[in-house]
């Protein structure tokens, strides 16, 4: 399960990013561009080891 804080990539386009809310199955990502978007789960997979 996702959390807020959880380091994430997308599975579409490998962007990562870092939840910074979650509303049921939605989550507030900001990308590593700093861009921030609203993702739904099933496009989202956990980075187990956030890059130095």
């Amino acid at each position: 399960m996702l959390k807020v804080g959880d380091y994430v990539v997308d599975t579409r386009d490998g962007s990562k990013g870092t939840i910074m809310e979650v509303q049921g199955n939605l989550y507030h990502i900001v990308w590593e561009d700093h861009f921030s978007s609203w993702e739904y789960g099933n496009t989202l997979r956990k980075q187990e080891a956030h890059p130095s």
